[in-house]
């Protein structure tokens, strides 16, 4: 099942999705309205390799929280991803068993590509 997990309150998010092919069999799920389970983390986590590679640093909690002047551990990323949706890098694409995290060009040409095969 390929699936995008995204902020709908995100124009980031909406500008992407809108670039996606039509016919793209994608399931959607709002962070927001419908937090990630430990499952569905430990999905990506399994796919990605690491729980730093799908945080957002990026995002206003983390520097209201001043965490970039903490050491942060693998558990740590994995907590503060399951604590508030803010902190998944987004959107995150899982698409025939391989993941695209984050709003980058080529990240987008690559969901792009893999939604047209």
């Amino acid at each position: 099942m390929n699936k995008i997990y995204y902020l709908a309150s995100c124009d980031t998010c909406r500008k992407i999705i809108k670039s996606l092919p039509k016919d793209n069999n994608l399931v959607f799920h709002d962070i927001k309205q419908n937090p990630i389970t430990e499952a569905e983390l430990e999905e990506m986590y399994q796919l990605a390799g690491s729980y730093e590679a799908l945080f957002s640093k990026k995002a206003q909690l983390y520097k209201s929280m001043d965490l970039k002047n903490k050491s942060l551990t693998e558990a740590d990323y994995k907590k503060y991803i399951l604590e508030h949706y803010t902190f998944i890098s987004r959107p995150v694409f899982i698409i025939d068993e391989k993941i695209y995290i984050g709003n980058t060009q080529p990240v987008t040409l690559q969901v792009q590509k893999a939604l047209e095969k």
